[in-house]
């Protein structure tokens, strides 16, 4: 246990995360996502609902705010125009930890494409339907300096 570290982020978890490069992206998924064939680097969060995991990954990993959208999630059969009310939740737990950072709803092809690039693919136990998200990984600035 780590002060102000939530417990759900486990040594493999905040190890990956620590790893993670600016402009690096991790996609947390839900229990139905072919995650172990698709991922580069797997961590396993079984027993874990998405939005847990979400909440505690935001709330020690910056979002880059260095490209206009570093937040994107699937969409109901692949269509973006639809949003099921899992997605928001999604955006309801990044809009309060990454302030004015838009979630951006992907088509299918498009958001398996860039899960297979991510860095790591974190995989949950959620049991609810198109329950994915993408983020891209940002900076901690210097106390010293500006944002930019």
């Amino acid at each position: 246990m780590l002060i102000g570290i939530p417990s759900l982020l486990g040594p493999e978890l905040l190890a990956t995360l620590r790893a993670m490069g600016h402009g690096d992206e991790i996609a947390l998924v839900d229990g139905n996502y072919p995650a172990e064939e698709q991922a580069n680097r797997l961590v396993r969060a079984d027993g874990h609902h998405l939005m847990p995991v979400l909440d505690a990954i935001l709330s020690v990993l910056p979002v880059d705010d260095f490209v206009p959208e570093a937040l994107f999630r699937a969409s109901v059969r692949g269509d973006p125009s639809v949003a099921d009310p899992v997605h928001r939740e999604i955006e309801a737990i990044c809009t309060r930890r990454a302030p004015g950072r838009k979630v951006v709803a992907l088509a299918g092809a498009d958001f398996y494409a860039r899960v297979r690039s991510a860095y790591a693919i974190v995989a949950t136990s959620e049991p609810r339907l198109y329950a994915n998200i993408i983020i891209r990984k940002g900076v901690i600035y210097p106390p010293e300096s500006p944002k930019s």
